[in-house]
């Protein structure tokens, strides 16, 4: 990739790239979805060929909006993403890590070419070459090369080595504090992420912590974070919400489980995020999962989410008489709710009520 090639990047057509930003806006939530199910479940063939698919749509995108710098910088995550798929490679960390860094470079850059900005400390050019550097590598090679790549452009902030540590009560407190912004937006929700955070640990300790409490409380911290994406009219709206306000919302569970796929150790969580609206009946958002695809977090995180929306609801009605009501609400609703989690929880709230 010589400089000519770099300048010619330069040389779009600027309603075409436009159209592709808009388009590159519709497939970041569904590419950070699936890195995040693959970062847990790497055998999962339906997400690895949805997260290809997306892939290669940007890709035939900016080629039909004659954007040539994106056709350049997603073909060789796509060629290698190709081998996965023949089982030549395994889906690692250090992929799903690569992945999310091209995509972050991609709208980057594109969005300074729209500005007339510069953007060689994107540091595109290297970042293609050393993915296509990696074609003709043997499987066991890929890890440690791409790690490298990921170290050299991102200046060691993504990349972890396999045995490296992670500061999970620093993490955690971040996402706290990022709850607490959302708290703060409304009167209605002073203690909310407390109350859940206790519900869900609580609730979990009961079955013996078949969930890790750590991935489980960075869950609910992060759950709804994705509700600051969108505009307060839509989240916080008392009245009948459109057609419109309904698919935007659905989209929040997805922008908070990509922050967490962003950051090595929390996959899990990620996924418990991504699918907490997600209902056994196979009804639930953004997928339509059905019950054995979901999660048994994202479970756990759904009851004590809706738990304590109607707990919201019925506030005006006393404290006790409203987590009376909440609980009958829950446990009548027996196909939205996993049935494995209601008698835990009724354990938990029944000790609730003893203390009020």
């Amino acid at each position: 990739m010589d400089r000519q090639q770099s300048k010619d990047w330069r040389r779009v057509d600027p309603d075409g790239l436009q159209d592709l930003i808009d388009a590159l806006r519709d497939y970041v939530p569904a590419i950070e979805r699936d890195v995040a199910h693959l970062r847990v479940a790497s055998a999962d063939r339906e997400a690895l060929a949805s997260l290809f698919r997306s892939l290669h749509n940007i890709k035939g995108d900016a080629a039909l909006c004659r954007v040539d710098m994106a056709v350049a910088m997603v073909h060789p995550i796509e060629t290698l993403l190709a081998r996965v798929r023949r089982n030549e490679a395994p889906f690692t960390d250090p992929l799903a890590e690569l992945v999310l860094l091209l995509v972050d470079r991609l709208q980057l850059a594109l969005n300074r070419l729209v500005t007339g900005q510069a953007f060689a400390d994107l540091q595109v050019e290297p970042l293609v070459q050393g993915i296509e550097d990696l074609a003709q590598l043997e499987p066991s090679e890929l890890d440690e090369r791409m790690s490298a790549i990921i170290e050299r452009l991102a200046g060691g902030l993504v990349a972890r080595t396999p045995n490296a540590p992670l500061r999970p009560r620093d993490d955690l407190a971040f996402f706290r504090s990022l709850a607490s912004c959302l708290d703060d937006r409304s009167p209605r929700f002073a203690g909310r992420t407390d109350r859940l955070v206790r519900l869900a640990l609580d609730t979990n300790e009961e079955v013996g912590d078949v969930i890790d409490p750590g991935q489980l409380e960075a869950a609910v911290y992060m759950h709804d974070i994705g509700m600051m994406f969108l505009a307060e009219g839509v989240w916080l709206k008392s009245g009948r919400m459109t057609e419109e306000d309904t698919e935007s919302l659905h989209h929040h569970p997805l922008y908070g489980a990509g922050l967490l796929s962003r950051m090595a150790g929390w996959s899990k969580a990620a996924e418990m995020v991504a699918q907490h609206h997600e209902t056994p009946d196979g009804k639930g958002y953004p997928q339509g999962l059905p019950a054995a695809g979901i999660c048994s977090g994202a479970r756990l995180l759904a009851i004590v989410d809706a738990f304590e929306s109607v707990m919201l609801k019925h506030g005006h009605r006393g404290a006790k008489r409203s987590v009376l009501l909440a609980i009958a609400e829950i446990n009548a609703c027996d196909r939205q709710f996993a049935p494995e989690w209601i008698a835990p929880f009724n354990q938990v709230v029944r000790r609730l009520l003893e203390v009020r």
